[in-house]
C-alpha cells in the first residue's frame, strides 16, 4: 500500500480536497489554476446534490461545489475513466449550476387587494424586480480533472473554454467557464516544474506511487498535502471506504487494459486479414490484368501477320477488334 491516497479514486479526491481541513489546499490549487483571472480569498463548501425539477430525472451530485467569498461558484470534478458524452455531461453540470442562480419565484405584476382599485393605500409598496435583473449571474467555473484522454479535446494537458465570438475570439460572457485538465498529457518531470502550479499537478499525478514527499517540494502547501493524504492518518471509516475505492480503481484499470489489448489485437488481426485479402485480391486482379494483356498481345501479333500478308485494314479491324491507330503503328 503506497503511503499516500490515490487522488483519482472518488474517496481519495474527497479526502484531499473535500473536507473542512482541505479548504486551504483547495484554495491554493484553484488560485494557481485561475492565476491572472481571479483570486480566491475564502470559500465555503455548499450542498453538492442538485435535484432535478423533473421527478423522473435523477439529481446530480457534484464532487465538490464551492462558493467563494466574492460570489463565484466553482464545481470541481474528478473523472478517472472515459465515458461516452463526457463533455456533454460537464456542460450539463455547469448549466445546472447556473440555472440554480435564477430559480426563484419572481412576479412582475403587483396584485391589488380585494377592495379593488379604490384601495390604493392597501397595495404593495415594494417595486417589482426589473425583468432583466432576474438574469444577473455570478460566474460559474467548472473544473474537470481527467485521468484519461478525451478525443474531442485537443491533445494537450489544459483546455480553457469560454463563451466567445467565433470570429475574433473575444469573450462575450465571462460568467460561463470550463477548464479541462487531461492528466495523461502532463509529462513534466519534477526538475522541470518551476511554478507552484506545475508542482501541484505533478504531485497529484504521481503521489500515489510515493512513500514520502520529494525533498524538492518544499512549499508549505505540500506539508499540508502530506498530512491530509497520508493513508496512515485516515479515520477507520475513511480507511475502509478508501480500501474499497482502491479495489474498484484497480479492477477498473485491469478491465480497461484488457479491453485495450483486445482492441489492439482485433485491429492487428484486422490489418493482417486485410493484407491477406489484399494479396489474394491482388493476385486475382493480376491474373485478370495478365489475361487482358495476353489477349491484347495476341491480337497485335495476329494483326501483324495479317498485315504482312497484305490483308486489308478493314478486315484486320473486324477480326481483331484493334483500332485503326493501333494497326497503323504496327
Amino acid at each position: 500500500m503506497p503511503h499516500f491516497v490515490n487522488p483519482f479514486t472518488d474517496i481519495g479526491f474527497k479526502i484531499i480536497f473535500g473536507q473542512p481541513a482541505s479548504k486551504e489546499l483547495l484554495i491554493t490549487l484553484l488560485n494557481e489554476l485561475l492565476a491572472g483571472e481571479h483570486h480566491i480569498e475564502d470559500l465555503t463548501f455548499i450542498d453538492k446534490e442538485d435535484y432535478s425539477d423533473n421527478v423522473n430525472d435523477r439529481g446530480i451530485i457534484f464532487d465538490l461545489y464551492c462558493l467563494t467569498s466574492s460570489g463565484e461558484y466553482i464545481i470541481v470534478e474528478m473523472q478517472n475513466r472515459w465515458h461516452s458524452n463526457f463533455l456533454d455531461r460537464t456542460l450539463y453540470y455547469v448549466c445546472r449550476a447556473i440555472s440554480r442562480l435564477i430559480e426563484r419565484p419572481i412576479t412582475d405584476e403587483v396584485e391589488l387587494p380585494a377592495g379593488g382599485k379604490d384601495s390604493v393605500s392597501d397595495t404593495v409598496s415594494e417595486a417589482p424586480l426589473r425583468y432583466g435583473d432576474r438574469y444577473k449571474l455570478s460566474t460559474v467555473y467548472g473544473i474537470f480533472l481527467m485521468n484519461f484522454k478525451e478525443g474531442k479535446l485537443e491533445p494537450k494537458f489544459r483546455t480553457d473554454t469560454v463563451v466567445a465570438d467565433r470570429e475574433n475570439g473575444r469573450t462575450v460572457n465571462p460568467h460561463f467557464r470550463q477548464i479541462y485538465l487531461q492528466f495523461p498529457y502532463f509529462t513534466k518531470q519534477l526538475e522541470e516544474c518551476e511554478t507552484l502550479y506545475d508542482k501541484l499537478i505533478y504531485a497529484l499525478k504521481n503521489m500515489n506511487e510515493w512513500n514520502r514527499m520529494p525533498d524538492a517540494l518544499k512549499e508549505q502547501v505540500f506539508k499540508h498535502l502530506e498530512r491530509l493524504a497520508a493513508v496512515a492518518n485516515l479515520s477507520e471509516a475513511n480507511r475502509v471506504a478508501y480500501d474499497k475505492a482502491v479495489d474498484r480503481f484497480y479492477v477498473s484499470r485491469i478491465y480497461e487494459e484488457d479491453m485495450q489489448d483486445r482492441v489492439e489485437n482485433a485491429m492487428r488481426e484486422g490489418r493482417e486479414k486485410g493484407m491477406r485479402e489484399g494479396r489474394e485480391e491482388g493476385i486475382k486482379e493480376g491474373i485478370k490484368e495478365g489475361i487482358k494483356e495476353g489477349i491484347k498481345e495476341g491480337k497485335l501479333e495476329t494483326a501483324k501477320k495479317m498485315k504482312s500478308l497484305g490483308v486489308s485494314t478493314d478486315i484486320i479491324v473486324e477480326a481483331t477488334g484493334l483500332s485503326l491507330e493501333e494497326i497503323a503503328e504496327l
